[in-house]
């Protein structure tokens, strides 16, 4: 990556941020100008939960529609179950292209940025004054932030200031991304600025057990368990579409093993990995998703099929027909792709680190390859070539998931939200 200008508007943010701790002061520095609010004494909010059933709920979230990833999907989950459920509920986000509304929340857009990482990312500039207003005159029982970094920053230091609960979802490894680009002091700035942001929530939420522990590691307090959820209705074998497969397999005879990334088509994603199976005649390499790295991949990989973007039955089909699934990223704090899969029965392959080691129970569903070791992901792949391995693995990767629907994991969320309303109201939190 160059380190042109947006980079150094980036790291110069972040250093800003860093250096503004001391005065206690927020300010979101950029190109576009600079933003000061004096700071004001916390006064607590007080809320009358007990008793009643439905709450009101703003969600700020660092992306939204329509960007589709991991974020956006759990956030769209998250909605829907709580208007099934008859809470209130407010999003803010970023982006001037954001619809008005979606599963009868309103939709409040605020300024957006290029983020320097990936450029289709969009980040929140609001200010902490404007987002008071906005809690102020919403009134919410509790604030849910989705991965937290700019946006969610500024609106975790607006309902520290209203004393307002407030929970935090970690999502995105953003620090990860960045030693992926060999940003090594930018990584060690954006893992001092997520800690600073997470410890301002009453509570984090993160998708893994080895998510967990790297936030807890890094000084993080009040970190718990939330796993994402997974239709398991839509995602289900028998979508397996057999023109599709046969598509695919042209040129390679019909006892052909289909293995297949899905997902977004960037560089942190490590797809190039798939290179190593090259060799194997009888393997036919497919490439399920979009994105940045997509053309420069096309050439990594000239004897793939690109399948592009999908979603919806269309990309539950196509998971479904897959024989294996690899999944090559190591940055990942879930891997929402890797559970959808098991869901269709499909056995996969992943690298033992992050959200993968708590999906993919090796010789059980799939296996976990050293993170790196290409050779490693290639023994994986030959131990799945037979077909009754990949049926008894596939049978036993259903059952795994099939505890974790958005019903049961949103809710959890709930529960969760519950308890810590409960213990601001008492002072506790």
């Amino acid at each position: 990556m160059t380190q042109g200008r947006p980079y150094r508007w980036w790291h110069k943010l972040l250093l800003n941020e860093l250096a503004d701790r001391r005065s206690g002061l927020a300010r979101i520095r950029s190109r576009y100008g600079e933003l000061d609010i004096p700071a004001r004494p916390v006064q607590h909010h007080v809320i009358e939960e007990e008793g009643r059933e439905k709450l009101r709920v703003v969600v700020v979230a660092e992306t939204f529609l329509p960007r589709v990833n991991g974020v956006t999907n759990s956030v769209l989950r998250v909605l829907e179950h709580f208007q099934a459920q008859g809470h209130e509920v407010l999003v803010l986000a970023p982006g001037k292209d954001t619809p008005d509304s979606y599963a009868g929340a309103m939709v409040v857009s605020v300024p957006g940025v290029s983020f320097p990482l990936y450029r289709q990312y969009k980040l929140g500039v609001a200010t902490r004054r404007s987002i008071v207003e906005t809690l102020e005159e919403f009134d919410p029982d509790v604030v849910h932030v989705a991965s937290p970094f700019v946006l969610g920053a500024v609106a975790l230091r607006a309902a520290e200031w209203l004393g307002i609960p407030s929970v935090a979802i970690y999502q995105t490894d953003v620090a990860g991304f960045a030693t992926r680009y060999h940003l090594t002091v930018a990584a060690d700035v954006i893992w001092n600025h997520i800690v600073r942001v997470h410890e301002r929530a009453h509570a984090t939420l993160a998708p893994s057990r080895p998510a967990v522990a790297d936030l807890q590691k890094r000084g993080v307090s009040h970190v718990s368990l939330w796993p994402r959820g997974v239709d398991a209705v839509r995602f289900n074998p028998q979508q397996r579409d057999e023109s599709l497969r046969l598509r695919w397999k042209e040129g390679y005879g019909d006892d052909a093993v289909v293995v297949g990334f899905v997902g977004r088509v960037a560089r942190e994603k490590n797809v190039s990995a798939l290179a190593v199976l090259d060799d194997m005649p009888n393997v036919r390499v497919v490439v399920i998703g979009d994105g940045p790295y997509r053309a420069e991949l096309e050439r990594e990989l000239p004897l793939a099929h690109f399948e592009g973007f999908l979603e919806g039955d269309d990309l539950a089909r196509a998971v479904a027909s897959l024989d294996i699934m690899i999944h090559t990223g190591e940055h990942e704090t879930f891997c929402q792709s890797v559970q959808e899969a098991l869901a269709a029965e499909v056995p996969v392959v992943a690298p033992a680190s992050g959200g993968p080691l708590d999906l993919v129970t090796p010789g059980l569903n799939g296996w976990l390859y050293e993170p790196g070791n290409t050779a490693d992901l290639k023994r994986c792949v030959t131990l799945l070539l037979d077909e009754e391995t990949r049926r008894r693995f596939g049978a036993a990767g259903r059952v795994s998931v099939l505890p974790r629907s958005w019903e049961a994991v949103c809710s959890q969320l709930v529960e969760v939200y519950r308890s810590i309303i409960r213990a601001v109201a008492q002072g506790a939190a």
